[in-house]
């Protein structure tokens, strides 16, 4: 049966009359009025859902979701539309964004689980949140941490009972300068959430009945009303980091009324990405059939939270002073590729959405500058006016002038990383340029494999044009791939190991 056609306009009307709330214009704050400077530092908002694809905002009009905040919302930033996650994995970006290091710096290469004992983000690290202590900012993290190695005896959790223990408390000490702490490390039931506080012992935390979105924007939200001065400091800029953990899996535990959203629209219709096979059996394709109009509707949710936030700076009368940012740590495959979710070179899992407002100081537009992951701290940092206390040991870039005014450094490609974590000098490498994606890879017992795709004529990224264009690529490798490697000193380079 052939699917039914629906424009783009029936679906944002019809996803509309099911959240009549929603925004559908530019969203709150369309203009600042104000032309003077702000009389302190401004405060930062930054926000990074787990597993949240590029291609998840309804404003870059590929997949179809109904996303009217971030849609608004991006119509008012900087659009980066061509970030990328360097490792697309939960922790190592989080280690990536914290020090601004490389993995090979800072030691985290995979998940912190039990699987990798000791692999964890080091306490004498200044990490992003240190620096901005140390700028005078008053500091709060909500959400997902997952930079802490699980160690025994294990603190009670699901998804501490299998053989590989993934929670862990995180201690005052290993918090880097944290003044509001409300969070977890990893765990995955949506509806069930677990939190540590300030005051938490590793043997009590916080249980909450609530979808962690919703309950973790009220918290943030107590944090910007700061009722009685009891959160903050309010003569001091602050700096809020909300970290969900949708649109992660598990995909059903979602709110109804965001599920409504797409219940009547064909899978073929949602699904529109090449790279997906409905036609065939494959676990690609069923987790498709099953999960993808669950994954679109965490993303709403997601979407009516942010919202939510920024009515709340609005009305607080904290937006135009406060920097807000709009990420995620990787994205999410969700059977494209066949692939069942991120750490992989394909676009789906590599590249991020990355908004940025500050009005009257970021011109709205779209910039396709290949952000990498260790550029985000010495950038916020910078364009935060304290370029003077990035450490030295960081290895991004900052670019702060490039979002502030158009100009500054833009490199020809960013790295990608998936390595086979206990011998790094295996797994994949690569990079992604404006036009071509490469990959390398190196297993045990395997001859190495390349990738290569050229991503303006192949978009969904579905031809291997390796054997075709050898010369090509052996150019990237040259003149891109080895002296990011060189860079970094990974041992993955020949020479290195």
């Amino acid at each position: 049966m052939k699917p039914r056609k629906i424009s783009r306009r029936t679906f944002l009307r019809s996803s509309a009359a099911l959240l009549p709330g929603a925004a559908l214009g530019p969203g709150i704050l369309a203009r600042s009025s104000r032309k003077d400077r702000p009389r302190r530092p401004p405060n930062l908002v930054y926000v990074f859902p787990d597993q949240f694809r590029a291609m998840g905002l309804g404003c870059m009009g590929e997949d179809p979701v109904f996303t009217p905040n971030l849609d608004g919302f991006a119509a008012q930033s900087l659009n980066l539309t061509h970030a990328c996650s360097t490792r697309p994995l939960c922790s190592p970006y989080r280690a990536m964004l914290m020090t601004g290091k490389y993995y090979v710096s800072n030691g985290v290469w995979s998940n912190c689980t039990s699987r990798y004992p000791g692999m964890e983000l080091g306490r004498d690290e200044i990490c992003l949140t240190d620096t901005l202590k140390k700028a005078g900012y008053e500091i709060a993290y909500i959400g997902k941490w997952h930079l802490e190695s699980p160690h025994p005896p294990y603190v009670p959790s699901g998804n501490n009972r299998g053989k590989v223990k993934w929670e862990e408390w995180t201690p005052p000490e290993r918090r880097h300068s944290v003044d509001f702490w409300y969070a977890y490390n990893t765990w995955d039931d949506h509806f069930r959430p677990h939190y540590w506080t300030n005051d938490s012992t590793r043997d009590k935390r916080v249980e909450i009945r609530e979808w962690s979105p919703i309950h973790e924007t009220n918290v943030a939200m107590r944090f910007l009303e700061n009722e009685g001065g009891r959160y903050r400091d309010p003569r001091r800029p602050f700096a809020l980091f909300l970290a969900f953990n949708p649109p992660h899996m598990p995909y059903g535990l979602v709110p109804g009324k965001y599920k409504k959203v797409y219940r009547d629209f064909p899978i073929q219709y949602l699904a529109n990405r090449k790279n997906v096979d409905l036609e065939s059996s494959s676990r690609g394709a069923r987790l498709v059939q099953r999960s993808l109009k669950n994954y679109f509707a965490m993303i709403t949710g997601v979407d009516e939270q942010f919202g939510r936030l920024l009515a709340a700076l609005e009305r607080l009368g904290l937006a135009e002073d406060t920097v807000v940012v709009f990420t995620s740590d990787h994205g999410n495959c969700l059977g494209c590729h066949d692939k069942v979710s991120k750490n992989n070179p394909f676009d789906e899992s590599l590249r991020v959405p990355f908004l940025v407002r500050w009005p009257g100081r970021i011109r709205p537009r779209r910039d396709d500058l290949l952000l990498a992951t260790p550029d985000i701290y010495p950038t916020l940092v910078d364009l935060l006016g304290r370029a003077d206390l990035v450490p030295s040991a960081v290895e991004g870039t900052s670019h702060a002038g490039l979002f502030l005014g158009g100009s500054g450094p833009r490199p020809e490609s960013t790295l990608y990383c998936g390595p086979y974590t206990g011998d790094p000098t295996l797994g994949e490498r690569g990079i992604r340029t404006h036009r071509y994606t490469l990959v390398v890879r190196k297993f045990p017992d395997k001859p190495p494999a390349k990738i290569l795709f050229d991503n303006l004529a192949d978009p969904f990224q579905m031809e291997n044009l390796a054997e075709k264009m050898p010369d090509l690529v052996e150019e990237l490798a040259r003149k891109h791939l080895h002296p990011w490697l060189e860079k970094i000193r990974d041992p993955w380079l020949p020479g290195r190991g």
